[in-house]
C-alpha cells in the first residue's frame, strides 16, 4: 500500500477503506508517513469529505493508536462527559459531585487548557495539595470508593490525534466534521469509558459558531459512540454569552461550589442538572430524564453533592475546608470595574472577546508551556437582558497585573453592545441527539 494512491482516491473522491485508514493512521503514528503527505491526505478530506463508516474507522484507528484505558474494575456503568469548549465553562467541576452523589461513576480523565482559561487540570489545582497525577490504581479505588476521580491524562491516549491536531492546527484543516468527531471520539473511547454525554457548544464563544455545524458535528459523534457500541447522547447548547458570570481559573471553581450550594447563576446550574440528568439514564440510575434532573436537583438540595465534592478533594490531597470557606482561595491583588459607556439593555456579549479578554489578564496559556495565573479573571456584572445606566459597572476584573488592564478593558468593552430593546433569550439547549 502506498500513501500517494490513498491521497488520489481521496482527491477524486473515493472512500477509503478500513485497512486503507488503519495504514495511514499506523503511518502517522509511528512516522513512516512524511507531513507533506500526511497535510495532502488532510486537505483532501476536507474538501471531499469522509463516509460515516470512513469517520468511524479513523476514529477507532486512532483510538487503538496508544494505551487505552480499561476501567472494568470499576463497579457499574461508568459515564463521561466532554464539552467541546466554551467560555466560563465551568461545568465538570460542579457536574462530577452531582452525578457522583447519585450513585453513578464518575473516572475522567482531563486536560490542561490551551486558551482564555485553564482546563479542568489547572482549575482543581486552584485547591491546595490537590494532585492529578493518580496511578491508575489507586485512581480506580477512588471511584470505587467515592465514585469519583479526576485525573490528568498521563497515559498515551490516541498519540495520533496528537500528531494529527498539530498538523491540521497550521495546515488551515482543523474545521472539518469528519476530523473533529475522531478527535474528540477518539480520546474518549481510549479512555474506557460505557457511556458517553457530549455537550456540543454553539455560538459567539464556541468552536463551532452555527447550529447547523454544531448539530451536524453532534450527530457525527453520536454516530461514531454507536458504532463502536457505546451509549452516546448529544446536547447541542448555547456558547452566545459565557456560561455563568465568571471567567477565570479560581473564580470559576468558586461559581462551580455556588451551584453544589444551590446559590450558582441560573444558566450554569440548569446545564449541571441536564446534562447530569442524562448521564443517569445512561448510566441505568433513572428511568427517564424527568427522574434524572429529579435526582440532580435533589443533589443539591440535600447537600450530598457537596460533600461528595468536599470527599473528592481531600481524597486527592486538597484542602476540602475551601470547599466551605472560599476566602482561602488565593485572590487577585487588584479589582478594577469597567464601567458602562451608555445606558440601556445588553443586547449581545461576544463570549469569544470575553475569553480574550481574560486570556490577556494572565488566565490562560497562548502556548502549551505559558504559566497560568490561576487567581485572575473576569466577573460579569451584567449579562444579555440586562439593565444598565450610564458609568455602572458591567463587569469586575481581578488583575495582579495592572499593566494588563488597558487592553483587557479595550477588549471587554468591544465585546458588549448595549441598545434599547432586550433580545429574545436563546434557548439553553437547543437540541438533544441520540443514536
Amino acid at each position: 500500500m502506498r500513501m500517494l494512491d490513498l491521497i488520489l482516491k481521496k482527491k477524486n473522491g473515493g472512500t477509503l477503506s478500513k485497512a486503507e485508514i488503519q495504514f495511514f493512521i499506523q503511518g502517522v503514528t509511528h512516522d513512516t508517513i512524511p507531513d507533506y503527505q500526511t497535510a495532502a491526505f488532510l486537505m483532501a478530506v476536507c474538501f471531499q469529505g469522509m463516509t460515516p463508516q470512513e469517520t468511524s474507522a479513523l476514529t477507532e484507528a486512532m483510538m487503538y493508536s496508544g494505551d487505552t484505558i480499561d476501567l472494568s474494575e470499576i463497579h457499574g456503568v461508568k459515564v463521561d462527559k466532554h464539552s467541546t469548549g466554551g467560555v466560563g465553562d465551568k461545568t465538570t467541576i460542579a457536574l462530577g459531585p452531582m452525578v457522583a452523589a447519585c450513585g453513578i461513576p464518575v473516572a475522567k480523565m482531563s486536560g490542561r487548557g490551551l486558551g482564555h482559561t485553564g482546563g479542568t487540570i489547572d482549575k482543581l489545582e486552584s485547591f491546595k495539595g490537590f494532585q492529578t497525577a493518580l496511578p491508575i490504581r489507586q485512581f480506580m479505588n477512588q471511584v470505587n470508593e467515592i465514585k469519583l476521580a479526576v485525573a490528568g491524562q498521563t497515559a498515551n491516549l490516541a498519540p495520533a490525534d496528537k500528531k494529527l491536531y498539530a498538523l491540521r492546527d497550521v495546515t488551515g484543516t482543523v474545521e472539518n466534521v469528519s476530523l473533529i468527531a475522531s478527535s474528540v471520539m477518539s480520546k474518549k473511547l481510549a479512555s474506557g469509558a460505557d457511556a458517553i454525554v457530549l455537550d456540543v457548544k454553539t455560538g459567539s464563544g464556541a468552536f463551532m459558531k452555527t447550529k447547523e455545524e454544531a448539530v451536524n458535528l453532534a450527530r457525527t459523534m453520536v454516530e461514531i459512540g454507536k458504532h463502536m457500541g457505546r451509549k452516546t447522547v448529544a446536547l447541542v447548547t448555547d456558547m452566545d454569552q459565557p456560561l455563568g458570570k465568571s471567567v477565570g481559573n479560581i473564580l470559576e471553581v468558586k461559581e462551580a461550589i455556588d451551584v453544589l450550594k444551590g446559590q450558582g447563576p441560573k444558566d450554569i446550574t440548569e446545564l449541571c442538572i441536564q446534562l447530569g440528568a442524562w448521564m443517569l439514564v445512561l448510566g441505568e440510575c433513572a428511568a427517564d430524564l424527568d427522574e434524572g434532573k429529579a435526582a440532580m436537583k435533589k443533589s443539591i438540595t440535600s447537600g450530598s453533592a457537596l460533600e461528595s465534592m468536599r470527599q473528592f478533594i481531600a481524597s486527592q490531597g486538597g484542602d476540602p475546608r475551601y470547599v466551605d470557606d472560599p476566602s482561602l482561595f488565593d485572590s487577585a491583588s487588584y479589582l478594577i470595574e469597567v464601567t458602562s459607556p451608555g445606558s440601556g439593555i445588553v443586547t449581545h456579549i461576544d463570549a469569544e472577546g470575553i475569553g480574550r479578554a481574560a486570556l490577556v489578564l494572565g488566565a490562560g496559556r497562548e502556548q502549551k508551556d505559558s504559566q497560568i495565573d490561576l487567581a485572575v479573571g473576569i466577573v460579569l456584572n451584567k449579562k444579555v437582558g440586562d439593565e444598565v445606566a450610564l458609568g455602572e459597572s458591567i463587569a469586575t476584573l481581578h488583575v495582579n497585573d495592572l499593566s494588563k488592564v488597558e487592553e483587557s478593558e479595550l477588549i471587554l468593552l468591544a465585546s458588549y453592545l448595549i441598545g434599547e430593546q432586550a433580545p429574545e433569550p436563546n434557548p439553553l439547549i437547543y437540541a438533544v441527539i441520540q443514536a
